[in-house]
């Protein structure tokens, strides 16, 4: 299927599906590399950012977060796909992909390093790059699944991707605990890590080549208007890129304003958060790491995708809701066990999902996906902007602190993830 606004002539040389089965130490590296993409890029979502804006304006924190993620979010939400774009058209000796994770590590670096050093205007500067650099990286490294993955493979492959979100968080969380409280170690330790993983995986990775005459033109126009997909020729995309919008407003409400959660209604001391976030991040890994590899192993066996990620939207909205609910950290990590064991079934199988239902995979698996991308990055700029509004129900004085409202609120946006999946037709 050609994109449109793009004539064939101007369109690479089709991709074949790959039908080497990938080993090991391929898969093993391609999760390292994800895994640290996830460590450097929400560490300090999770953790070191809302620190770090405390500690400078602890009057203003909320507001000044919800600005810096919101406008990081919105560079994400274009950078991942423009990225995609022009990776797909890289003719670089080095590949096609292979450039972009390395220049990408690279920019995100410099950014995560403004951001640990600068002040408040800094760090929007600094985070805004780290959010080019890491999208660009995220847009290269999950073209590799089309591009190096046979199908009947990408749900196992997919549960390992998918546990590297999680298990990324947890180490991030786990080195700002021991950072010693210094908050160059909280962003730099994560990115360096990351830098080494990227390396790593460019050193093994047989990436594509694609023949300068076989090239597609870089054609801005033509790509502003295959930028959205139409919904009417792309049903199923459209559908599976709904449901993870859903979700992924539940996800970003849940992780932008936990830290805030524990300390303004379970009464957590600030001194305290890392110890109680690298509890919870074990948690919710722990019971990622069982759904992903569970929802991966399982879809592949039974060669069903759409099952897996409705149940898994639903048992995560569940999981948002009991930790709205909750009175004490306790009933807090019960919610976290729930939710995450949802989270790691839908990380698992719906990329798997998304790369059978893409319009173009033959020429634009990068930029397809990128653009599906915008559906996990946009929430990063839509939960800041409609939290507020539910963090206003009932409070008193202006506090706008009802996070339990804010809360249950993520699990309905979940839930109504779980039902877009419904209305896929060409994935069982």
């Amino acid at each position: 299927m050609n994109s449109p606004g793009i004539s064939s002539a101007t369109l690479p040389r089709p991709a074949a599906e790959p039908e080497a089965r990938v080993g090991p130490i391929f898969v093993l590296f391609y999760g390292l590399a994800l895994f640290g993409l996830w460590m450097a890029v929400l560490t300090p979502v999770i953790v070191s950012m809302a620190l770090r804006i405390a500690t400078l304006d602890p009057v203003n924190k909320a507001t000044i977060l919800s600005e810096v993620m919101g406008m990081g979010a919105l560079v994400a939400l274009f950078a991942n796909p423009i990225c995609g774009y022009f990776s797909d058209r890289t003719t670089s000796r080095l590949g096609m992909r292979r450039p972009w994770i390395l220049g990408g590590t690279l920019v995100g670096m410099l950014g995560l390093y403004l951001v640990a050093t600068g002040n408040l205007t800094t760090i929007m500067i600094g985070w805004l790059l780290a959010q080019a650099g890491y999208n660009a990286v995220l847009a290269a490294v999950i073209a590799l699944l089309p591009d190096q993955v046979p199908e009947s493979q990408r749900g196992r492959v997919s549960g390992v991707l998918g546990v590297g979100l999680p298990l990324g968080v947890l180490a991030g969380v786990t080195l700002t605990k021991y950072s010693g409280g210094v908050v160059f170690n909280m962003f730099m330790w994560p990115a360096a890590l990351a830098a080494l993983f990227a390396v790593l995986l460019c050193l093994l990775l047989k990436d594509r080549r694609l023949d300068p005459s076989k090239a597609a033109a870089v054609d801005l126009a033509g790509f502003s208007r295959t930028f959205l997909i139409n919904p009417r020729k792309a049903p199923d995309f459209s559908w599976a890129f709904v449901s993870r919008l859903l979700l992924f407003i539940g996800l970003a409400m849940l992780k932008t304003y936990q830290v805030f959660f524990l300390i303004d209604k379970l009464h957590v001391l600030r001194s305290d958060i890392p110890s109680h976030m690298l509890t919870a991040t074990l948690v919710l890994t722990g019971t990622t790491v069982i759904g992903s590899f569970l929802g991966g192993t399982l879809s592949d066996r039974f060669q069903a995708r759409k099952p897996f990620v409705l149940g898994a939207a639903l048992i995560f909205g569940i999981g948002l809701w009991i930790c709205g609910l909750s009175n004490d950290f306790n009933q807090f990590l019960i919610g976290l066990a729930v939710g995450g064991f949802g989270e790691g079934i839908y990380l698992a199988v719906d990329m798997a999902l998304v790369t059978a239902v893409l319009p173009n995979r033959e020429t634009d698996a990068a930029k397809d996906l990128g653009i599906f991308n915008i559906a996990s990055a946009l929430p990063q700029s839509l939960a800041p902007a409609i939290a507020p509004f539910f963090l206003a129900i009932g409070s008193a004085g202006g506090a706008a602190n009802n996070y339990t409202a804010l809360f249950i609120a993520a699990g309905c946006f979940s839930a109504l993830g779980a039902v877009a999946v419904m209305f896929i037709r060409g994935v069982r």
